[in-house]
């Protein structure tokens, strides 16, 4: 999933979070029953700061997005204390992560869209236009490094100090540390704040909507204006002089009962583990583009042909078919496979994120799914495949239409459900469902709840009796 780092969670970093000792511990316990695990923050925060650069680290944020805002309002807060409270626009470019420019009208911003150059790198002579344009006015720009479009930034260092020069700040979403620890630090490149994703980089599962951290590092000048609480002050602005926005969260330390897993994982790696990982989480990936380069077109690169730890794959035009991305992210079911993120930030394009937690041999399978699923692709466009009712439109194929009495399609079940000689009966993972259209039930909402004569009990012969 491209942007979304899904990678392994070991049961190692896992197991602590179920004991009693840290489930059971309220949001608000006294400090002398709390010592081991502020013990704990205290450690997580200082490694967090010497990953990323930053002098200080709040928890309090619950998600990314949660943290973009709370960064951005550190911004605010530390402008106002100088006397630059009218600094209120935001550049964001396109190849800024999605909710930069939600986050900032949250707090207040208005934003100004950044152009980037055709290799996905932000357009420096733009920046230097907006920046001059609103030199009065800028408080911040929000970039992601590397770029959504999974490209390092070449300038990012002359990037930074331009908005200095401006007066203004340097907001860096973390969304892609995974692609930075160990090798580069976002606080001694430029950047004054950025929000790391625990739920991401390190190690906390996410998906279906969390669990999730989302803490934000800051410089110096900013740690004073971190997200305070009115009933438990954070450790982290505790002390005279901090002068907090307000909070983010309902507790002082936001999901603090996962942070044991990101603690369990950095001392688990190691500082050479964590630089490894993110060595070869940008091998899988240039491994990856480099295997798929003859079969699909690669969308962005840097000068030398490499890209980050993810990369675009443009499935926009096969000539002669009605193929789109959605065929191709359907069709990997077949093969066992979770479709990748999909038109985003491309549209009708995928975009991949391998992670360092996959083996070679696992990448190739994923290499050969998408490879074989062009040559599916290309008999439509040869004319040996139905332009319609063919095995890609038709897909995923589930256990029930393959083993079915009636099998009316111009292909056989075998290269529907079976198409690699890897794929078989032992170790096919089947979809659970056949093809539904996307877009239907996006356009039409209904409820699902059953209606109110349901919860009616004058039927029954005997109305319960309540105790």
């Amino acid at each position: 999933l491209g942007s979304c780092t899904m990678k392994l969670n070991a049961t190692s970093e896992l197991t602590p979070i179920s004991k009693p000792e840290f489930a059971n511990l309220h949001p608000f316990a006294p400090a002398y029953q709390t010592q081991g695990y502020f013990e704990l923050i205290k450690e997580l925060h200082d490694d967090l700061c010497e990953v990323t650069g930053y002098d200080a680290v709040s928890f309090q944020p619950n998600s990314g997005a949660q943290g973009e805002y709370a960064g951005l309002m550190a911004i605010r807060a530390y402008q106002h204390d100088v006397g630059q409270g009218h600094r209120d626009v935001c550049l964001v470019p396109v190849s800024a992560h999605g909710t930069n420019p939600a986050s900032a009208q949250m707090a207040g911003m208005t934003v100004v869209v950044v152009k980037t150059m055709p290799n996905g790198e932000i357009d420096m002579a733009d920046v230097k236009e907006k920046c001059e344009k609103y030199k009065k006015n800028l408080s911040c720009i929000m970039i992601t490094y590397p770029s959504t479009y999974g490209v390092f930034e070449p300038s990012v260092r002359e990037l930074c100090e331009t908005i200095h020069d401006y007066g203004g700040q340097v907001y860096l979403d973390g969304a892609n540390m995974n692609a930075m620890v160990g090798v580069c630090k976002p606080g001694k490149f430029g950047a004054d704040v950025s929000h790391l994703n625990l739920h991401k980089t390190f190690c906390i599962p996410h998906g279906g909507g969390g669990p999730g951290v989302g803490p934000i590092g800051v410089k110096a000048h900013l740690a004073p204006f971190l997200p305070g609480h009115d009933v438990q002050p954070p450790i982290e602005t505790d002390y005279p002089g901090a002068r907090p926005f307000g909070q983010v969260s309902a507790a002082p330390y936001g999901s603090a009962l996962i942070l044991p897993i990101s603690w369990a994982y950095i001392k688990l790696m190691g500082a050479d583990a964590l630089r490894s990982a993110t060595q070869v989480a940008i091998l899988n990936a240039n491994y990856m583009a480099k295997r798929l380069e003859e079969h699909y077109p690669i969308m962005f690169r840097n000068d030398n042909g490499f890209c980050a730890h993810e990369f675009i794959l443009d499935t926009r035009n096969f000539p002669g078919t009605t193929v789109g991305v959605m065929d191709i992210a359907k069709r990997l079911q077949d093969y066992g496979f979770h479709g990748p993120t999909t038109s985003w930030p491309v549209v009708n394009t995928l975009m991949i994120e391998p992670t360092e937690s996959e083996d070679k041999a696992e990448i190739d399978r994923f290499c050969d799914a998408l490879i074989s699923i062009r040559q599916e692709i290309q008999e439509i466009q040869d004319g040996t495949a139905d332009i319609d009712i063919n095995v890609v439109k038709n897909s995923p194929h589930t256990m029930e239409a393959i083993t079915g009495d009636i099998w009316d399609r111009p292909y056989s079940r075998k290269k529907a459900a079976f198409p690699l000689p890897w794929l078989t009966s032992s170790k096919k993972i089947w979809p659970a469902c056949a093809r539904v259209d996307d877009a239907y039930g996006d356009q039409h909402v209904f409820c699902t709840c059953p209606p109110i004569e349901a919860y009616s009990i004058s039927d029954l012969e005997t109305p319960p009796v309540l105790q």
